[in-house]
């Protein structure tokens, strides 16, 4: 029986506990410290297709991202949980530039080939988006995908840790290498992923490496609203802002991208005052709705924007991933997923090699 500890429950150790929890020789046990989570304060849009970023890597890693949900939908449902995180109710893009939606249009067409889930494409002037989104307004036309997807981050990582029925220990615990094996918090695992986010170098850092992570903080205001926004489309506009309905009235708005703030959870009313009112000339109705709660989130970021994951170099049996940026809920189940089949010597449609651990995690020069 294999040991293993996942340090971190965010999206990718959730995930990857869940695919372990599956094999009958290993024992999993997760530890999360809980705080500044970047799941839990995440918009939540999946909608990599309209992405103009010309790293390959990243947009092979978000498409096929998006396409594993697909996978993973299925997985739970069989083993009978529920899926009531995930709803592909479409997406609205705008611009500002009138001019560029053909030309993104005509992209996301190329790409729906290789991506069928993108689905229905359209160019739609306001009158025929207003039927799918009523009250949306401050625009002539839009792109429509109907592929486009919305994931409730938190309610994600609850499902997955319930189907895994593994042991999650609350707290903060740092790692020291044995001569066979790891020790975390006076136990002795065999295999560890770090998946801490943007906090990788504090675990990293003391066994002398040198991570090139840093954080972002990130806010969203969630609203409630009289109105079963089940079936509305995401509205991404131009800019820092995006609109996330959900049934039941729960509308979000974010989220700030906030790159001299550290490791600050503070809720910074101004900033999503800010917000709110860049928004309110496309949803009036933002008014008047109630103010339903804060998020506070802390993303991780490489200095080339790329995400990493796989074997930190020098040391056996320690995986790690980071850097997912803002697309971790695109990107953070496939990373699980494929750091779950790494520690059983399985590889997955991900090439790690186009991902290096190497080029941002390195020993210090003594």
């Amino acid at each position: 029986m294999k040991k293993v500890a996942i340090v971190g429950a965010g999206i990718v150790g959730a995930t990857a506990a869940y695919y372990l929890s599956k094999e009958s020789d290993m024992e999993v046990t997760v530890f999360d410290h809980g705080h500044g989570q970047a799941t839990k304060a995440a918009a939540g849009i999946i909608s990599p297709w309209f992405s103009k970023r010309r790293n390959k890597a990243w947009y092979k890693m978000a498409r096929l991202g998006a396409d594993f949900y697909v996978d993973l939908l299925a997985d739970l449902e069989r083993s009978g949980r529920k899926v009531d995180f995930y709803q592909r109710s479409g997406v609205f893009l705008l611009k500002k530039d009138d001019s560029k939606l053909e030309e993104l249009y005509q992209l996301a067409l190329q790409r729906r080939d290789e991506s069928p889930l993108i689905g229905e494409l359209a160019i739609l002037d306001q009158a025929t988006a207003s039927n799918l989104f009523p009250g949306l307004e401050g625009f002539e036309r839009l792109i429509y995908a109907s592929g486009g997807a919305r994931v409730d981050g938190q309610l994600l990582v609850s499902r997955l840790l319930e189907a895994s029925q593994v042991k999650v220990i609350k707290k903060k615990v740092s790692l020291r290498p044995l001569v066979s094996g790891y020790q975390i918090d006076n136990q002795i695992f065999d295999r560890v992923i770090l998946s801490t986010g943007a906090w990788l170098g504090h675990l990293l850092e003391p066994l002398g490496y040198e991570v090139n992570v840093r954080p972002q903080k990130g806010q969203l205001r969630d609203y409630e609203v009289d109105l079963d926004m089940a079936s509305y489309p995401v509205v991404m506009p131009e800019g820092e802002w995006d609109l996330i309905p959900f049934a039941g009235g729960k509308l979000s708005l974010g989220a700030t991208h906030e790159n001299d703030m550290g490791f600050d959870l503070e809720v910074d009313e101004n900033l999503l005052h800010q917000m709110a009112e860049a928004a309110l000339p496309y949803y009036p109705i933002l008014k008047d709705a109630a103010i339903y709660g804060e998020r506070v989130g802390i993303r991780a970021y490489t200095s080339d924007f790329s995400p990493f994951f796989g074997q930190v170099p020098e040391l056996e049996g320690i995986y790690a991933a980071s850097g997912l940026g803002s697309s971790g809920l695109t990107t953070g189940p496939i990373i699980g997923y494929h750091l779950a089949q790494m520690l059983q010597g399985r590889s997955g449609v991900l090439d790690p090699a186009d991902y290096p651990t190497e080029r941002y995690i390195k020993q210090k020069q003594s």
